[in-house]
C-alpha cells in the first residue's frame, strides 16, 4: 500500500528531495536526497519505474521501487533529458559547441539504456527546439528531426533508418500515442513565400502525398500544436500567427482545427474568430475536447468529435485548463496576472464542485490518484513565496510547504504511476477538513491614503483631468493603417446589422411554403431583468421558460447558418461539419415552428 501513495519530487537550490504526498506528506527516507545546489532537471519515466536527474557534471538514474541509484553517466554539458515511452531509454541533449580543437562540433544527442546507462546511439541535434526523438506507444518505431528531415528508426536499430521524410528547418511531426494496430504521424510542412503551409496526416510507412489520410492547408500560420487524443484517433492543430497582418487583431492570429486517422477534417468554429485561443485539452475519455478562448473574461466550451459545442461554462477569467487522469473532474484556472481562480467541475453532471483561489501559482498538476492537486510558486518566474500547496478537489488546502526567503523552488512533478493504480472513484461534493493557508489574501478595497482613512469621500478616478495645467491632450491623426483597420471593422458591423434584419426561408420538410418565421437575434444572458427585456423584444416567445430556451437555441443555429450561407455563396469552402450544419436548417424551422404553434 505504501507504495501507492503519491508522491512528489522538488528541486531548487536547497538541493533535489521526494516526499510522500497525501495523508502523510513525510520524506522519502529511501531516497538520498541530492544537496547539490545546480540540478538543472528531473524527470520520471513514464510508468513511474525509473526517476533520472542532473546533478552537476553527472546524470544519476534511480529505480524508484528501491529508490537506489543504479546508474551514473558523467555529462558536464547535459541541458535536458527524457524517457522513451516505456522508459526504456534516456535520451540527454548538450549544446552544440565548435572550438579551434573540435571545429566541426560532435554528437550531443545521447540514447542511454535506463537500466544500466550504457550509450546505445548518438546523433548531432543542434537545435534545442524539438530536440527530444519521438516514440510509438511500443517503442517499436523512433522518429528523430535533423536538418529539417525526419529519420524513422525500427526496433531500436539506429545503424540505419527506414524512412526519410523532408519537412524543411521549420517543419515539425507527432506520432500518435495510441495502441493501434497501425502508427499514425502527423507532418506540418511550411509553405515558402506565396505559397500555404500544409499539415496531413499519414499511417507509418506510407508518406506520399497522396497516400495521406487527410490534409490541411493554411496561409498565415507561423507554427502549428499537434495535440492528440490518448487513443491516438483524432488530432488537434492549433494554428499561431504571431503577428496578425489585417491588422483585425493585436494578439496576432490563431484557429484549431480536427483530423481523425479515419480522414475526418473539420475547423472547429468559436464564437468570435479574431479572439486568441488560451488553452486546448483532450478530456482523457477520448471523445471531448475543452478550449478556453476571448478576451477577457474569456469563454470556455466542450466539443464532442464532430465539433460541435455542447456545454458552455461561462464568461470568466481563465485561461488554463487541467482534466485529472481520469477525466471525471475539469480545472478550470485563471493564473499569471489574473489572480490564481480555480474552478472545479463534475464532469459527468456538468456541475461545478468547487471554487477557491490559489494566489501566485506559476505550476499546477494534478496527482496520479485523480483526487488531489498541487500549485507551486517557482523562481524565475516568481523569486518571493516559492512553495508548494496540495489541494483537494473539493476546494480544501491539505497541506503547504513555504520555502524560506533566502532559498528558490525551482520545479515540483508527481512520479507516474501505471494507468490501473488508482481507480475512478464516485464525486463526493462535501468539503473535506483542511487548513488555513499562511498566505494573506489579497484585499479587495481599493487603496486609500492615510488622510482619507475613515472619511466619506466622494471622488472620480479621472476627476481632475479638466483641470490639468497642461490642458487637453492634443489628438493626432490616426495613422493609415489605423483608418485601414476602422474601415474594416464599420464593415464588419454593417454587415451584421444587415444579417440580423434578413427573414429566414418559410420552407418546410418537404419543400411547401409557410407561415413566416421572422427571426431576430437574441442576446444570451446570464441576468433575469436581460432576458425580460430580450423576451419583450421577440414575439415568438411564450410564457413557459423551458420552451423558450429550446427556442433561443434553434434561433442560434440559424444564425449560425445563414452566416455560413454568406460564407459559401461568396466562395468560401466549407468543412464537413460546417455542410452538415447547412443540411439541418428545414428540419430546424419546422421545430421552430411546431414550437411556437403549440
Amino acid at each position: 500500500m505504501a507504495l501507492n501513495i503519491p508522491c512528489l519530487a522538488t528541486r531548487g537550490t536547497t538541493g533535489l528531495s521526494i516526499s510522500h504526498g497525501p495523508p502523510n506528506y513525510t520524506e522519502v527516507s529511501a531516497f538520498t536526497k541530492d544537496e547539490q545546489k545546480n540540478v538543472k532537471g528531473m524527470t520520471f519515466s513514464p510508468d513511474g519505474k525509473y526517476f533520472a536527474w542532473i546533478s552537476g557534471a553527472v546524470v544519476k538514474i534511480s529505480e524508484c521501487n528501491t529508490w537506489q541509484v543504479i546508474a551514473t553517466i558523467q555529462s558536464p554539458k547535459v541541458q535536458a533529458i527524457k524517457f522513451s515511452s516505456l522508459g526504456t531509454y534516456l535520451m540527454t541533449w548538450e549544446p552544440f559547441i565548435v572550438s579551434k580543437a573540435n571545429p566541426d562540433g560532435g554528437p550531443q544527442l545521447h540514447i542511454l539504456k535506463s537500466e544500466n546507462g550504457q550509450l546505445v546511439k548518438s546523433f548531432t541535434q543542434k537545435r534545442q527546439a524539438d530536440w527530444e526523438p519521438q516514440w510509438s506507444y511500443d517503442e517499436k518505431i523512433c522518429g528523430i528531426l535533423i536538418n529539417g528531415e525526419v529519420f524513422f528508426y525500427e526496433n531500436a536499430n539506429f545503424d540505419k533508418h527506414t524512412y526519410k521524410v523532408s519537412v524543411t528547418k521549420q517543419g515539425r511531426f507527432n506520432i500518435s500515442p495510441g495502441k493501434l494496430p497501425s502508427y499514425y504521424i502527423a507532418f506540418n510542412f511550411p509553405g515558402t513565400s506565396g505559397q500555404p503551409s500544409f499539415a496531413r496526416l499519414f499511417e507509418y510507412g506510407k508518406f506520399d502525398k497522396d497516400q495521406s489520410l487527410a490534409n490541411k492547408s493554411f496561409f498565415q500560420t507561423d507554427r502549428i500544436e499537434f495535440i492528440w487524443n490518448n487513443e491516438g484517433t483524432s488530432l488537434l492543430m492549433l494554428t499561431s500567427m504571431d503577428v496578425d497582418k489585417t491588422g483585425a487583431s493585436y494578439y496576432g492570429k490563431q484557429s484549431l482545427h480536427y483530423l481523425s486517422i479515419k480522414g475526418e477534417t473539420a475547423i472547429v468554429t468559436l464564437s468570435n474568430d479574431e479572439s486568441p485561443i488560451h488553452a486546448v485539452k483532450w478530456s482523457p475519455k477520448n471523445t471531448e475536447f475543452c478550449v478556453t478562448y476571448g478576451f477577457m473574461p474569456t469563454k470556455t466550451t466542450l466539443f464532442n468529435l464532430k465539433c460541435e459545442s455542447i456545454f458552455e461554462f461561462g464568461k470568466k477569467h481563465r485561461n488554463s485548463i487541467y482534466y485529472n487522469c481520469h477525466g471525471n473532474i475539469l480545472l478550470l484556472g485563471g493564473f499569471g496576472n489574473i489572480g490564481g481562480n480555480v474552478e472545479l467541475w463534475d464532469m459527468k453532471k456538468r456541475k461545478l464542485i468547487a471554487e477557491t483561489i490559489a494566489p501566485d501559482s506559476t505550476l499546477l498538476h494534478w496527482s496520479p490518484d485523480g483526487e488531489h492537486f498541487m500549485t507551486a510558486t517557482t523562481a524565475p518566474r516568481l523569486r518571493m513565496s516559492n512553495g508548494f500547496k496540495i489541494w483537494h478537489y473539493t476546494g480544501t488546502l491539505l497541506y503547504e510547504r513555504p520555502w524560506s526567503k533566502q532559498e528558490e523552488l525551482w520545479e515540483v512533478v508527481w512520479k507516474n504511476y501505471p494507468s490501473n493504480t488508482y481507480p475512478e472513484k464516485s464525486i463526493n461534493y462535501t468539503a473535506v477538513e483542511g487548513i488555513t493557508p499562511s498566505q494573506p489574501q489579497a484585499s479587495k478595497e481599493a487603496y486609500r491614503p492615510p488622510s482619507a482613512r475613515g472619511k466619506t469621500i466622494n471622488f472620480s478616478l479621472h476627476d481632475d483631468d479638466n483641470n490639468s495645467k497642461f490642458g487637453p491632450p492634443t489628438k493626432m491623426p490616426p495613422s493609415k493603417a489605423a483608418l485601414k483597420t476602422k474601415k474594416k471593422r464599420e464593415a464588419k458591423k454593417k454587415a451584421k446589422k444587415e444579417l440580423e434584419a434578413l427573414n429566414l426561408p418559410n420552407i418546410d420538410e418537404n419543400g411547401v411554403e409557410i407561415e413566416n418565421l421572422s427571426i431576430k437575434p437574441i442576446k444570451n444572458t446570464n441576468k433575469n431583468q436581460g432576458a425580460k427585456k430580450n423576451d419583450a423584444k421577440d414575439a415568438d416567445l411564450t410564457d413557459d421558460p423551458e420552451k423558450n430556451k429550446k427556442i433561443r437555441k434553434i434561433k442560434s443555429k440559424l444564425e449560425q447558418i445563414n452566416k455560413l450561407k454568406e460564407q459559401q455563396t461568396a466562395g468560401k469552402r466549407l468543412e464537413i461539419n460546417q455542410l452538415e450544419k447547412l443540411s439541418t436548417e428545414v428540419q430546424l424551422v419546422k421545430e421552430l415552428k411546431d414550437l411556437i404553434s403549440c
